[in-house]
């Protein structure tokens, strides 16, 4: 999975969804395909997601648990 093949809205709608959990984390901006996953750099800094996570929100959001998306929500690091 690359830049190019990454569905971009995908990122965009977990971080609306994490909006939800924590307002700080700010919008989307850009984000960076990694070997382990994708940092993705918002308003207010940057938050890593995993692959597989992206894909489920791309297939099959409903199936993203609220706990899931809380567990994520704790890897976000805000700029200095």
């Amino acid at each position: 999975m690359t830049k190019d093949t990454l569905p971009t809205y995908a990122i965009v709608e977990l971080l609306m969804r994490l909006a939800h959990i924590d307002p700080f984390i700010g919008d989307y901006k850009d984000h960076a395909v990694h070997t382990d996953g994708v940092i993705v750099k918002t308003t207010h800094g940057n938050i890593s997601f995993s692959k597989p996570l992206i894909r489920q929100q791309f297939e099959h959001p409903e199936g993203i648990t609220d706990e899931q998306l809380k567990q994520v929500a704790l890897l976000f690091r805000a700029a200095k």
